[in-house]
């Protein structure tokens, strides 16, 4: 692919990451903030609660906050939703730039659709199966650092294991089919993947013990469906962009047509 077309591409994955990340703002705002705020006051009862045990009698001044929490839940979380998008959806378009033609005779639409549904996949649905989201200040601080390493860990692991089902099944699909060779990479994924899951070690300390199971659950399911959101909207939107830019291109680059002169009689 040339370098022009990639460069396209990526603007215009960025661009669909940008718009997909206000539908997911929005899913956020609605169906997340309510869950965080309840997890807030539930850890601020608790410190007043192991303050008053201690014989403090709430006589600590609280610590002022930098940012207001009206502030975290509406530009905050904005700027942090729409940089996530965009940045997701560069990488996304040079996946896309990547598998298109690679992965089988697949339009750029559904080749944006499988690409989104491979990195929603291994980017996040697997490490949240492992590690689920959980709202802040919630866990055990001091092991906060074990806990994002592993996530990561999780993410890597994900992604190394996905491209390698993807070599597996090219490898595979001139003896066993399309279909045959997708099934067994898909198998070999999964296996490994749950072997992953059964060796890396679990976020015991993730939740408080006597922390609400109904505002955990609404907190990652809010969580799960941002993502969902996010991913969809970008397969939808690039794959629209994607095959209208690659369509713009074909026709540039035909050649034209050539007119026949009749001979002079």
């Amino acid at each position: 692919m040339h370098a022009s077309t990639v460069r396209t591409l990526l603007v215009r994955g960025m661009l669909a990451g940008l718009i997909a990340g206000l539908f997911a703002f929005a899913v956020a705002y609605v169906g997340g903030e309510p869950s965080v705020d309840g997890s807030i006051a539930v850890e601020e009862a608790q410190a007043a609660q192991e303050a008053a045990h201690a014989g403090h009698g709430g006589e600590e001044a609280e610590e002022e906050e930098v940012v207001s929490r009206s502030a975290q839940s509406t530009f905050g979380l904005a700027t942090g939703v729409l940089v996530y998008g965009v940045a997701l959806g560069g990488v996304a378009a040079l996946a896309f730039s990547f598998a298109l033609g690679r992965v089988g005779r697949f339009s750029p639409r559904a080749t944006a659709a499988l690409t989104a549904a491979a990195a929603f996949t291994t980017v996040y649905l697997v490490p949240f199966l492992k590690y689920p989201a959980t709202p802040p200040a919630v866990g055990n601080p001091d092991t906060i650092g074990k806990r994002t390493t592993l996530f990561f860990l999780m993410i890597l692991l994900s992604v190394l294991l996905g491209v390698a089902a993807v070599i597996l099944g090219r490898r595979l699909a001139p003896r066993l089919g399309n279909w045959n060779a997708s099934l067994v990479a898909g198998f070999g994924f999964v296996l490994v993947t749950g072997i992953a899951f059964a060796v890396l070690p679990a976020n015991d300390d993730a939740v408080k013990a006597g922390f609400p199971a109904k505002l955990l659950w609404e907190f990652r399911l809010a969580s799960l469906g941002v993502q969902v959101v996010l991913w969809v909207v970008f397969a939808v939107v690039f794959g629209f962009l994607a095959q209208k830019a690659l369509a713009a291109r074909t026709a540039g680059a035909e050649p034209p047509a050539r007119v026949e002169v009749p001979a002079a009689g």
